[in-house]
């Protein structure tokens, strides 16, 4: 039963016009960086992206901005757009548990932010062949793009656990952001107490990068996500739990 719900979260969002627009923003965001970078190392002769690779440079920029928004679009959608679309009494009533229905809105999520990972990797990559701007081994940044996927599906879950507070798309678009801006903004303010938001923990991919990997810290900031990730997904689907149909 899990499955099945799983496929059809996954097929109720490939049916979006909101993946085709993420994927030609990547596109045309990886194609601009790469045009920029192009620009300057040939034109001015600075070395845009010093000694990382453009596919890191790439993560740094996107990991912050398009990445977070389009999880946004996906995860509400996913959750207040039953009540938008009136769907939700036909899914809540089906012969699956509510923890099954929840738990495979969660994994597809999950399957869009990683998709949406090595999707950018790849565009990013076959484009700093294409500018001369690689040096990592392609390991290494692919490392990178899955470290990067576990920040992100914390704050997938945070969507979701508000989406399910909200009843209305906009609002719950809306506060997810306003919240993301303002943890944001309290981690570059408050730089000693930036572990207590998860978003500081965006760039923790640098951890692998260097030619030294301090494993106590990257251990200490899993642990974080984790229990970070748990505490979200349960007050998620105590919420999802607690719906009428």
């Amino acid at each position: 039963m899990l499955k099945a719900a799983y496929l059809n979260e996954l097929f109720k969002i490939s049916k979006k016009k909101k993946i085709m627009v993420a994927a030609i923003l990547s596109i045309a965001a990886i194609l601009i960086g790469g045009l920029i970078v192009s620009s300057v190392n040939n034109f001015i002769g600075i070395n845009l992206t010093g000694k990382s690779e453009f596919s890191i440079m790439v993560l740094s920029v996107l990991c912050y901005t398009l990445i977070p928004l389009f999880t946004m679009f996906v995860c509400v959608d996913m959750f207040t757009g039953e009540l938008a679309d009136h769907t939700i009494k036909q899914t809540l009533t089906r012969p699956v548990s509510r923890l099954k229905i929840f738990s495979a809105k969660t994994l597809a999520a999950a399957t869009f932010i990683l998709a949406n990972l090595l999707f950018v990797m790849i565009v990013s990559i076959l484009v700093s062949f294409v500018i001369g701007a690689t040096s990592l081994s392609l390991w290494k940044v692919l490392l990178a793009y899955i470290a990067e996927f576990f920040p992100l599906m914390v704050f997938a879950l945070l969507v979701i656990f508000i989406s399910n507070i909200m009843h209305g798309t906009p609002s719950a678009f809306l506060i997810s952001l306003v919240l993301y801006l303002a943890f944001l903004a309290f981690s570059a303010v408050f730089g000693d107490y930036d572990s207590f938001f998860f978003t500081s923990l965006f760039d923790w991919y640098t951890l692998f990068l260097g030619s030294y990997i301090n494993f106590y810290k990257i251990f200490r900031v899993l642990l974080i996500l984790i229990g970070c990730g748990m505490m979200f997904f349960a007050a998620g689907y105590y919420l999802y739990d607690r719906r009428d149909v």
